[in-house]
């Protein structure tokens, strides 16, 4: 690609543009920009392979879970401990839903309260796990199989991600509480 493009340039001829010189200073200063952000992003992903296993938490051995997502989800949580039961913890993230009522009627809507940092994570993480793959496999076939079966059950797909994002909640406060590795199981 980099051959393509200064076969290109040689092909354009010299032209002369105008402040070319404070062009090309800017490009090289956003390249040095970009240069150091990624070493400090490398620094950072060491600290944090070195730092996420004193935790005790194996939420990286979740499909879809990598070292930055596990840590983003630790830093967000914060002492596990503190939620009673995942209901609490999906409470947390926003990701339960809300009663809203008056004179003894009322109905559950979406709630748009919560750790919406935390609820974003858990959104594309379900999003991972009811994912085809190009070739038409299921990357997580036990997520993939439960999110169409609530869509059979008349769930819109946006439903039906909010039921995918409530288990997942439910496996990594498990996971979290007791600090054990992730166990795949079959949908109830």
């Amino acid at each position: 690609k980099a051959q393509t493009i200064l076969d290109l340039v040689a092909a354009d001829g010299d032209t002369h543009r105008e402040f070319q010189a404070e062009r090309d200073f800017i490009v090289k200063s956003i390249i040095q920009e970009l240069r150091y952000k990624q070493q400090a992003i490398e620094g950072i992903d060491g600290e944090l392979k070195t730092l996420l296993p004193l935790t005790g938490y194996k939420l990286d051995t979740v499909p879809g879970i990598n070292l930055n997502t596990a840590s983003h989800i630790i830093s967000e949580i914060g002492d596990i401990n503190r939620f009673p039961n995942s209901d609490k913890l999906a409470r947390f993230a926003g990701i339960a839903p809300v009663l809203f009522s008056s004179a003894g009627k009322g109905k559950e809507q979406r709630s748009r309260q919560g750790n919406r940092v935390l609820h974003g994570i858990f959104y594309f993480l379900a999003v991972q796990l009811v994912q085809v793959s190009k070739g038409g496999k299921p990357r997580h076939p036990v997520f993939h199989e439960y999110f169409l079966r609530r869509i059979r059950e008349g769930k819109t797909k946006p439903q039906a991600l909010v039921c995918i994002m409530r288990r997942a909640v439910r496996i990594i406060y498990g996971m979290m509480k007791t600090k054990s590795e992730y166990r795949p199981y079959e949908t109830d």
